[in-house]
């Protein structure tokens, strides 16, 4: 059995990664900015001009002929992505899979939203109102309940 973290690590192996200051340079003429989370995280935050499709339906929105089918992310095989989530896994596993698709050009944010808060880089709303940087910092801060903690 293998864990999350070490499952991740496997793939990270497999895939680029780019840092936010790495994205941040890029941003007058920014590649295609993939925002995997689900609906309700991008919502409440996301970087401007960023596209949402959640993880769960990556695959089916890469191919025509299914209900999820986002036309512009299938055409994009040979457009520069950069896939992003919260810490920067999801976006790890996103990207190992969009290569096996056929994308060529396709990298996971390191760090996530996480690092792009810690660098203190703008992110907006659903209204693409910008997001207090305190906000920002809380709503990424993590949250366990006792009972999601490892036994000790």
């Amino acid at each position: 059995m293998k864990t999350f973290s070490q499952l991740v690590a496997e793939s990270t192996k497999n895939v680029d990664e780019i840092f936010p200051w790495d994205l941040e340079n890029r941003l007058d003429n920014p590649p295609m900015l993939l925002d995997i989370r689900e609906p309700y995280e991008f919502d409440a935050m996301h970087v401007k001009d960023s596209f949402n499709v959640p993880r769960g339906i990556l695959e089916n929105a890469c191919e025509y002929d299914f209900e999820e089918t986002v036309p512009e992310l299938v055409e994009a095989r040979e457009q520069e992505i950069v896939v992003i989530c919260r810490s920067g896994n999801r976006s790890v596993f996103a990207v190992e899979v969009m290569q096996k698709m056929g994308y060529k050009n396709v990298v996971s944010l390191k760090t996530g939203l996480r690092g792009w808060v810690d660098y203190e880089l703008p992110l907006v709303d659903t209204n693409e109102q910008e997001v207090d940087e305190d906000e920002a910092d809380d709503y990424f801060t993590p949250k366990l309940r006792p009972e999601q903690m490892s036994p000790k």
